[in-house]
């Protein structure tokens, strides 16, 4: 996998992921790599994740696993036989949860989809991480522990901001892959992100992948929005 933006297709229905992703036909060599998130996953179902990959998309399964390691083990080899990509749980689970959720996900022959953990919800600023989570350190060096563990653990990467992303390389190497939401365009609305930049920012601090949402779902223009996120986004 190399670098890409990845959309995030947050919509409450089958159809309208469909209808929105029926826009790209026209657009040539258009195959969005898509993020799946709870509320598709649980108003489409499973389904949702073969049917995208029948029609040829490569699948981010964002559900952000946490539970106990057994429960954790056992739902991931659940939705290894699914076929994303990309899956991933919070890494505020534990090292023990994490070891857990890549033997669940390792399918008998050895394959399995790639297995990142969130360290902070773009959404959090560290007003929140002391105020409501009770984490005193500063947001940096928590993502970076964080990053730590999951490395330590075997996974693949992590998400974090744009903002943290040559800092996790950095301590975790440049194989260790940065998904990073919290993107927008220049002068968009932040709308619930805290730590946010643009895709061509994003680049310059190092994220491997960035996961975008209403700047393109929600665009007069979603492909040309797409396009233009991919373009900057590359450089």
């Amino acid at each position: 996998m190399g670098k890409d933006v990845i959309i995030a297709c947050d919509f409450e229905s089958r159809e309208r992921t469909l209808d929105f992703l029926a826009q790209f036909s026209a657009c040539d060599g258009c195959k969005p790599f898509v993020k799946i998130g709870m509320e598709l996953f649980y108003a489409a179902g499973p389904d949702i994740v073969r049917e995208l990959k029948d029609r040829g998309h490569r699948v981010f399964l964002d559900l952000k696993l946490h539970d106990i390691p057994n429960t954790v083990k056992k739902t991931m080899r659940v939705l290894s036989g699914l076929g994303a990509d990309l899956c991933n749980l919070h890494a505020a689970g534990t090292r023990a949860m994490m070891e857990a959720a890549l033997e669940g996900l390792t399918r008998p022959d050895g394959t399995r989809p790639l297995l990142i953990a969130v360290t902070q919800l773009t959404s959090t600023d560290q007003a929140a991480l002391e105020q409501d989570l009770w984490i005193r350190a500063p947001m940096e060096e928590v993502i970076l522990h964080y990053a730590e563990n999951a490395r330590a653990a075997g996974l693949d990467g992590v998400v974090c901001s744009p903002l943290e992303a040559g800092k996790v390389h950095g301590r975790c190497g440049t194989e260790f892959l940065t998904v990073t939401p919290g993107v927008r365009f220049a002068g968009g609305e932040l709308g619930d992100q805290k730590r946010v930049t643009t895709p061509a920012r994003a680049r310059e601090l190092g994220s491997d992948y960035i996961v975008v949402g209403r700047p393109i779902t929600a665009a007069p223009d979603p492909v040309a929005a797409y396009q233009a996120c991919v373009e900057e986004f590359a450089g």
